[in-house]
């Protein structure tokens, strides 16, 4: 069997990857790291080792690469003759390689017509379905008629840590034990793909936004609260006491949100939540609150992990006034490496704190989480400036 992944950084080869291997796919990374595909091609393997401690190492095999801005007809070839197409390329980048993989497709349903799925296993709501309509934009009206009805974009819901690292071997890729990918199977067309470590699901919503709400957003808050403290780790943050306690307390917010919404068993979702929290304390990973924090401006956009679980607490009858210190937070991040970040920073120089929240999180003025957010920035921005007097 052939799976084509679209990204070959640490998450494709560390999480995707693997679980592919693990399958029995022979896998062509498609990349324009050139770097990274001369090395698959030289190597034809790579170590995926777990951040625990057992350090357990798993030798992935029969893979290689392409260079898609090198040789884009190989990829188109390898669409063709794909029996699962993947992607983790990042959120932005999925409009970018939407044109080549309309190209393949639309050499692949003249010379075949066995059925095809396309997930795309990004940090988003509705990733696949937006890379379908980014394809079909490349497309005629036949054309999409006919790859339809044979090629299925399922939404998927992937949670793994893979911190940023480096290791003398360009391939190796350390990542936590812990992972999870959901498949949307009302989505699939054809046989649905027998890979070990996929759950498959009627109704993906309730998952997707159990990640969103509690991985995200934890990880998301444990940053931007990181950064406000000077602690430059994750692992340094929540054994921070002050940082931890937020957290469990935005947590505790957004899961009587989805318990509510979704109907998740209170009990588990208490143990949900504990098993998350641990999974940032992990000894073994030592990641950036620079990395996490990275990209504010989407992270603060109105669907995203900080605002759209705040909006439907109040909607629900719930202050989230433990998530606006999160928000707040994040609207205080400063860091001159982030274009985002200096984004908003030189904003807020011009414009008021109101124009700037309604600007990025489209949160109206005459709101109450606006008010809240304004309140809880407020408050925070001058005890860091007492603490700087």
């Amino acid at each position: 069997m052939l799976a084509v992944h679209f990204g070959a950084g640490n998450i494709g080869r560390g999480f995707i990857g693997q679980l592919l291997y693990q399958a029995g796919y022979e896998t062509c990374f498609v990349d324009v790291n050139s770097e990274i595909i001369d090395e698959l091609n030289k190597m034809n393997a790579y170590t995926v080792v777990l951040a625990d401690d057992t350090q357990a190492k798993i030798k992935v095999k029969h893979v290689w690469g392409i260079n898609s801005l090198e040789n884009p007809e190989q990829v188109i070839d390898m669409i063709t003759k794909a029996d699962l197409i993947t992607t983790a390329v990042g959120p932005t980048i999925l409009c970018k390689i939407a044109k080549l993989i309309a190209t393949g497709l639309e050499a692949r349903i003249s010379q075949n017509q066995k059925p095809l799925n396309i997930i795309a296993c990004e940090n988003m709501i509705g990733g696949s379905e937006y890379l379908k309509k980014e394809t079909f934009s490349y497309l005629n009206q036949t054309q999409i008629e006919k790859v339809t009805e044979l090629i299925g974009f399922p939404d998927a819901a992937v949670d793994r840590i893979v911190p940023i690292q480096s290791h003398e071997d360009k391939l190796r890729v350390a990542v936590e034990p812990f992972y999870e990918w959901i498949v949307d199977k009302s989505q699939i067309k054809g046989d649905i793909p027998a890979i070990e470590g996929i759950t498959y699901v009627d109704n993906l919503l309730p998952y997707i936004e159990r990640k969103l709400f509690t991985v995200n957003t934890g990880h998301a808050v444990t940053a931007y609260l990181g950064s406000y403290y000077g602690l430059p780790t994750i692992k340094e943050a929540i054994h921070n006491q002050q940082v931890r306690e937020q957290i469990e307390k935005v947590l505790n917010e957004t899961g009587a949100l989805l318990v509510k919404k979704h109907n998740f068993n209170k009990v588990e979702h208490q143990q949900y939540i504990a098993k998350i929290i641990s999974r940032f304390e992990n000894e073994h990973i030592s990641d950036e609150v620079d990395r996490v924090a990275r990209s504010p401006i989407r992270k603060l956009g109105e669907n995203d992990r900080l605002i759209k679980p705040a909006r439907e607490l109040i909607e629900s009858g719930i202050t989230p006034k433990n998530l606006s210190v999160g928000i707040a937070a994040a609207f205080l991040y400063h860091n001159d490496q982030d274009e985002e970040a200096k984004e908003i920073k030189a904003f807020l120089k011009d414009h008021s704190l109101t124009k700037v929240i309604s600007k990025y999180t489209g949160v109206p003025s005459n709101s109450h989480l606006h008010d809240l957010i304004v309140s809880t920035y407020e408050k925070l921005d001058k005890e860091s400036n007492e603490k700087e007097a």
